[in-house]
């Protein structure tokens, strides 16, 4: 258990610029006091003592206000940094050395039976506000944007971006060159091509009707 806590507070020193130290890390981080809880319901849970993990899991939401159901498996030096608006559904699976920041779901679709939740690689970085529904995977050191929804798994050494998440780096090289902000919307390409077919159809209709009206002067 004290392994597992020097770790956790090695972790959140290593990638918080604002750490300053074990002592404040250990009493003033939510994140951490989080995942401290969450062990102790994870155990509860395992051994069938499922009305004591689910007390000890809302009572870590009530004090931290990030929410891990007992069921949920979370390896080692995971880091919730601020933590508020976390939520991490039963049957998430998360790897070692993960970073989650405010405001990320790992939650379910309500449309899948058994297991309803993400599995998270080794080292993943899922950015403030991030959704990740459903029983998917994301890959060893994949990064995840912040406000992203994510739908489909992600590869290992990705950056996926956007609504729904869609991968723009692998192995740090550029995949898509299109920036978010110049994304073509469908529907509007739609209306062009409309647009231009009405346009051909006014013009075939005009050479009929002089064709037409040339024919009946001639007669």
């Amino acid at each position: 258990m004290f392994t597992r806590l020097r770790e956790d507070i090695a972790a959140v020193r290593e990638r918080d610029p604002a750490a300053r130290s074990a002592i404040e890390i250990f009493l003033l981080y939510p994140g951490l006091r989080a995942v401290r809880m969450h062990r102790r319901a994870h155990w509860c849970f395992r051994h069938n003592l499922r009305f004591m993990a689910r007390w000890i899991s809302q009572r870590a939401v009530r004090k931290t206000g990030v929410e891990i159901h007992p069921g949920a498996a979370i390896g080692r030096r995971l880091f919730i940094d601020h933590g508020a608006g976390v939520v991490i559904g039963e049957t998430t699976e998360i790897g070692d050395d993960v970073t989650i920041y405010q405001g990320v779901t790992l939650g379910g679709t309500g449309k899948d039976t058994g297991k309803r939740h993400p599995t998270v690689g080794n080292g993943v970085m899922i950015g403030s506000g991030a959704k990740v529904l459903g029983p998917i995977r994301l890959g060893d050191n994949a990064k995840i944007a912040a406000g992203s929804v994510v739908l489909r798994e992600i590869p290992p050494n990705c950056t996926a971006v956007g609504v729904p998440a869609r991968v723009i780096k692998r192995n740090g090289q550029r995949v898509d060159l299109l920036d978010q902000t110049d994304t073509p919307d469908p529907v509007a390409q739609e209306i062009c091509q409309l647009r231009r077919r009405l346009y051909r159809l006014e013009r075939e209709l005009e050479h009929v009707t002089m064709e037409t009206q040339e024919g009946g002067a001639g007669i």
